[in-house]
């Protein structure tokens, strides 16, 4: 239960709630913050007030993604996918602590990765058909997502193709690869390896000491709102990031293997790991 939700009635709904004490709560807020969709969404839509974006914008959407990411996860499940979010960094509980002392905030790293993902999830033909765009799409419409990078990512641009690439080796059990640098997507399509997707978050915008900002009703220089807000949600993030690559594997698999019963989708996929004897070829 959402127990806050008594204090925001007065700001959420469009209408007063009944009883409301006359003014309380109706003031249009218009100190935008920095960071956040309050300024570029109130221009955009000739907003008067900025509470109509911000609480559009707001990552209260991503309740709907998890939601969404646990049942694509039960579904890839039957086929022997497992997905794990997490944070990286092993100082984020100090940068936490520290942020919050100064009245700040922070972002941070979070990795997903997928195991058990058969080849040939995605394809090569258009850019909305391939693997990693519709991953890194996912990940960057989510809030406070400012990078995603598909296995070593940036790392690979500063490296030489010898070093950059995975070979393909093979011994008496089939074909493998010694590394895994691509991230387990090649061209737009899975190739068998472990899927590894990673974002960048941001730090919040909402500070208790607020940046400069402009007063959009006065014109007058003053400071950004302050209402609510965390010092981080990276944490929070690794779940939904989490969600997000599910569901797109869920996604792909679903137009890899079709059926309109699980069974279909069941024996398809089984026929088709028959076909590529994947089990074979890899590790």
């Amino acid at each position: 239960m959402n127990r806050d939700h008594e204090n925001w009635k007065w700001g959420m709904s469009p209408w007063p709630p009944e009883g409301e004490p006359s003014g309380k709560g109706t003031k249009a807020v218009t100190l935008p913050r920095p960071g956040h969709a309050d300024l570029a969404g109130t221009l955009k839509y000739g907003l008067s007030d900025t509470r109509d974006a911000l609480e559009r914008a707001s990552a209260r959407h991503t309740a709907v993604v998890v939601a969404a990411g646990a049942i694509a996860k039960a579904l890839i499940g039957q086929i022997g996918i497992e997905t794990e979010g997490r944070v990286l960094g092993d100082d984020l509980e100090q940068r936490v602590d520290e942020a919050r002392a100064d009245r700040d905030t922070v972002g941070g790293v979070v990795e997903v990765r997928a195991r058990g993902v058969p080849p040939g999830l995605g394809s090569y033909a258009t850019k909305d058909e391939r693997l990693d765009a519709r991953l890194a799409m996912s990940l960057m419409g989510t809030q406070a997502v400012k990078g995603v990078e598909i296995g070593e990512g940036f790392d690979l641009a500063g490296k030489r193709g010898s070093d950059a690439h995975d070979e393909i080796l093979r011994d008496d059990r089939g074909l493998y690869r010694k590394s895994n640098h691509a991230g387990g997507i090649e061209g737009g399509v899975s190739n068998g390896e472990e899927i590894i997707v990673r974002a960048a978050m941001k730090p919040l915008p909402t500070l208790m000491r607020p940046l400069a900002s402009v007063d959009l009703e006065t014109g007058e220089a003053a400071e950004a709102l302050v209402e609510r807000s965390d010092t981080a949600a990276v944490e929070a993030l690794a779940v939904v990031a989490e969600a997000c690559v599910a569901w797109e594997l869920a996604r792909a698999a679903r137009e890899k293997f079709g059926g309109d019963a699980l069974a279909d989708f069941l024996a398809a996929h089984h026929g088709y790991l028959e076909r590529i004897d994947w089990q074979a070829r890899t590790r």
